[in-house]
């Protein structure tokens, strides 16, 4: 069929409005003919096991998801009993956009924090972890990070671990949420290891499709011991075991067998970089936050927002004029540049 869309167009509005990378097509393709077991019965599966270990350690174990609403409800239900509740930024994802996901399907509670960054401190996590041992209150047992952040900000090695040393000492779980992992690890220039198991962390949301899959997302165990020995079966219930696994697995080898992972990641990254430079220093407009990763939030003037708006796509995130402006691995220079002018024209406008 005649493609429905320019095919060169590139928004701003979400990494998940991408493509899937050319390198993970031609593995979908490789993958393709012939029979193989399905539900993760099939060798792609098999060799993800072994993919997974290189990155995170002989103990990690993978369980590929359709979504990322899949991975984070059933990573966190399958660490917590039926009283169990889950620490979290006011912004986590897993609050503000899974709609009642985490309550209806996952079946525990939310305690939420504000921060200023996105990010969650002992001190801050502290604010929550009471009331062990009380029958009215949800059992705070988790906390989930977000790495990087709902705002674009990036959790330090030593944050995490920071955060692991108190979920320890509390008998608490650590779950991270890593949607944009790959980002963050690009950006903070260490391996996907160091920022999750190697500084404690219990159970990983590891995001494919905002990093050039064509869909699926994937469930790491990271350490056996806090995970329930059921999560095949809670896997099943969640409506995220894909018959024809194959295609989940196969994404993620390509993902991550070689580095293809970590260039999509920097060249978001990049260009997000790019973006943040270019409106650093433009008349009447503010960066909210620091451009730590591939998201940029930018509070424009009265108006600004909807004139550019038709050039691409973005998202508002708050009533006060501040938009967020999301690079992916495939965002050219040329796509920023005519982004920037685009801005630097209506805010030209607006000041006259």
């Amino acid at each position: 069929m005649e493609p429905l869309h320019p095919s060169g167009k590139i928004s701003f509005a979400s990494d998940n409005y991408s493509g899937a990378h050319s390198e993970v097509l031609a593995a979908l393709a490789a993958a393709n003919g012939g029979h193989v077991g399905a539900y993760g019965n099939d060798p792609y599966t098999e060799r993800l096991q072994e993919v997974i270990k290189k990155h995170f350690g002989e103990q990690a174990h993978a369980w590929p998801v359709w979504n990322g609403t899949g991975a984070n409800v059933l990573a966190l239900q399958s660490v917590l009993p039926r009283w169990g509740a889950v620490i979290c930024a006011e912004t986590a994802h897993v609050n503000v956009d899974e709609s009642t996901a985490p309550q209806a399907v996952g079946g525990f509670k939310l305690w939420v924090i504000p921060t200023e960054d996105g990010k969650l401190t002992p001190e801050l996590i502290s604010r929550e972890a009471h009331g062990y041992g009380f029958e009215h209150r949800a059992q705070p047992l988790v906390v989930s990070i977000t790495q990087s952040t709902e705002l674009g900000t990036l959790y330090t090695v030593d944050e995490i671990r920071a955060i692991s040393r108190y979920c320890r000492e509390n008998n608490i779980i650590l779950h991270m949420d890593g949607a944009r992992l790959a980002n963050a690890a690009a950006a903070l220039d260490v391996t996907l290891r160091e920022i999750t198991t190697d500084v404690g962390v219990d159970i990983l949301s590891f995001g494919g499709t905002k990093n050039g899959l064509l869909f699926g997302e994937c469930v790491v165990v990271l350490n056996s011991e806090k995970v329930s020995d059921g999560m095949k079966y809670l896997r099943k219930m969640n409506l995220q075991l894909a018959s024809k696994m194959r295609f989940l697995s196969v994404q993620f080898i390509a993902l991550l067998e070689g580095d293809l992972w970590l260039r999509s990641a920097r060249q978001a990254n990049a260009m997000a970089t790019r973006l943040a430079q270019g409106l650093e220093n433009m008349k009447s407009v503010s960066l909210m936050y620091p451009p730590q990763a591939n998201g940029v939030f930018v509070r424009l003037p009265a108006g600004v927002a909807e004139k550019v708006r038709e050039h691409t796509s973005f998202y508002d995130w708050d009533t006060e004029g501040t938009v967020r402006l999301m690079c992916s691995f495939d965002t050219r220079e040329q796509d920023v540049d005519a982004l920037l002018q685009a801005i630097r024209k209506e805010v030209e406008n607006y000041a006259g």
